[in-house]
């Protein structure tokens, strides 16, 4: 163990409390010089540390860093995030770096996450609000022996492992808004984008990305957003550790992805149906230049909304933007 690694877990075994700089220096036999040196190195990382005069360093409660080693220990899987996980600051897009990264080879379970992202994207090319310190945004890449045409299985999958993710761990009563996003009393809590290379039948790669706000309060961001969105701090009042989030939502996508690849789709879509809660409700469809409103009659294993419109005909929609009836009556 390093020696900035014995640092920070002495001060993670007072979190919270002062520690003398002093103590910690003899304890760990390195001069005060370069205990500072190191306490440098574990802010730049992310790690919230005061010091002060006579009192030493003290890692704050709400010190939250989603570095590589704090996401590996106590992560329980086989293959996700085991070895490639590759840490920014700071980037444009989690999702571009990830498409990157597997154009290059990048191996099954690589997840790239990033503490800010200055252009994270949503579905159609929308923004997704992304600043640093309060919410998960990485992008996992995966490696399925599938057809292109069996791809939107994978978004129907991650939206019933996030969900069942908050459900167990926070008791939210969360609604799956099809095709992608995670809806907490009406607003946006997460979003997620997959994106996908495909070579005549065969699927090259999928980068499977996720936004999750999680401690966000919105305070510096636009009406809009203020209007739409939501955050776990908000729907329950507490402050959440980002890591314990992202380990237990690897292990468990891990555990369904097996599934899925054991051709064992239908649980999962059956669950995801429950908890969209879609079919028999009144809605309106946005899709690109055109608009229809009509009747769920059911959204298939293969992600495809099924309607039948005003006039009583059957519509397959593949992508598109749903308001309930009683939004837009």
């Amino acid at each position: 163990m390093t020696t900035k690694d014995q640092l920070l877990l002495s001060l993670k075994k007072n979190q919270g409390n002062w520690v003398s700089g002093e103590l910690i220096s003899n304890s760990l036999s390195v001069s005060r010089s370069a205990i500072w040196k190191h306490i440098g190195k574990l802010k730049k990382e992310g790690y919230v540390i005061e010091s002060a005069p006579k009192k030493g360093y003290l890692l704050s409660k709400d010190s939250d860093p989603i570095t590589a080693d704090e996401i590996r220990k106590g992560l329980c899987t086989k293959v996700f995030g085991k070895k490639n996980i590759i840490y920014l600051q700071e980037t444009d897009s989690t999702n571009t770096r990830a498409k990157e990264l597997a154009a290059l080879g990048a191996p099954e379970g690589t997840l790239v996450i990033a503490e800010k992202q200055t252009k994270g994207r949503g579905r159609r090319g929308r923004s997704w609000f992304s600043p640093p310190g309060d919410g998960i945004y990485f992008s996992l890449i995966l490696r399925p022996a599938i057809s292109p045409g069996e791809t939107p299985r994978i978004t129907l999958m991650t939206a019933v492992v996030l969900s069942e993710i908050l459900i167990s761990m926070l008791k939210l009563k969360l609604r799956i808004k099809w095709p992608n996003d995670i809806l907490v009393n009406g607003k946006k809590l997460a979003g997620i984008l997959t994106e996908i290379s495909t070579e005549m039948d065969a699927v090259n790669y999928i980068v499977v990305g996720l936004g999750l706000n999680v401690n966000t309060l919105f305070e510096k961001s636009s009406q809009e957003i203020k209007k739409s969105a939501t955050s776990i701090l908000i729907e329950t009042g507490n402050r959440i550790p980002r890591i314990k989030l992202i380990q237990e939502y690897l292990k468990l996508y891990e555990q369904y992805y097996d599934i899925f690849k054991n051709n064992d789709f239908e649980p999962i879509m059956n669950r995801w149906r429950e908890l969209a809660d879609i079919i028999g409700e009144q809605i309106k469809v946005d899709v690109i230049g055109k608009t229809h409103i009509g009747e769920v009659m059911d959204v298939d294993n293969d992600g495809i909304l099924i309607l039948k419109d005003n006039q009583g005909k059957l519509q397959r929609i593949f992508s598109g933007d749903v308001t309930l009836a009683r939004q837009f009556k």
